[in-house]
């Protein structure tokens, strides 16, 4: 497997919090090679069956040349039928790369912990639950889905929670990597004092638990079914 990699944890925070391929390495329990594709250090798309691209401060629309790689990256796995699954950034990046739609929204930021209902359940979710917490660090969302986009999670601030495309492609707005520790630190240093009341609220969510390890099964059952 691959780590698409599009962001680097600020340098002070990486001691307690550990780095993006840290965070995924613990979540999924699967090996993999780590390429930091915001730094133009991209995969050779035949070496690998299966991919996964992170978050980022950066959006999808941003014109970066390492962004319009990532988008040829993903159109090309889509088109030899690999495995893709997109977090945050990465869920994004599956939107636009494949003809949706990105846009920052007006909801704003959205922090702490979120609940999500699935619409329709697969095969991959096992162990199914209809709904599930999951923590949240985004401005942009997936206003349209590719052609054969199917939706199968939102909240009531977020249409797009997840989708696939076809039966290889999984999109997941929210960062089961994450702990509330470190979503805390992120948004915190993010907003500033007229959001003070949405970073009340987002501390007060961390009363739920996320369902990070549920997720997580999802995604492990996604990429080798």
């Amino acid at each position: 497997m691959a780590l698409l990699i599009c962001d680097h944890v600020a340098p002070e925070l990486v001691d307690e919090h550990g780095t993006y391929p840290d965070m995924f390495r613990k979540l999924l329990g699967i090996p993999f090679d780590s390429f930091y594709v915001c730094d133009d250090h991209f995969p050779e798309m035949d070496d690998y069956e299966q991919f996964v691209c992170t978050g980022s401060k950066f959006s999808v629309y941003d014109d970066l040349l390492w962004v319009e790689k990532l988008k040829e990256l993903t159109r090309d796995v889509y088109g030899a039928g690999k495995k893709y699954v997109g977090v945050c950034f990465g869920h994004q990046m599956i939107a636009e790369a494949l003809g949706g739609s990105v846009q920052r929204s007006e909801k704003g930021y959205l922090i702490g912990v979120h609940t999500f209902t699935i619409h329709k359940q697969k095969p991959w979710m096992v162990p199914y639950q209809p709904v599930f917490n999951v923590l949240m660090l985004c401005q942009d969302q997936v206003v349209r889905l590719p052609e054969g986009g199917e939706a199968l999670a939102s909240s009531p601030d977020c249409k797009a929670g997840m989708f696939t495309v076809g039966r290889n492609f999984l999109g997941i707005q929210g960062h089961p990597e994450f702990t509330p520790e470190y979503d805390r630190a992120v948004f915190e240093s993010r907003l500033n004092r007229a959001d003070s009341e949405k970073v009340k609220q987002a501390i007060k969510s961390f009363d739920q638990k996320p369902d990070s390890e549920r997720l997580a099964g999802y995604i492990r059952h996604f990429l080798t079914q």
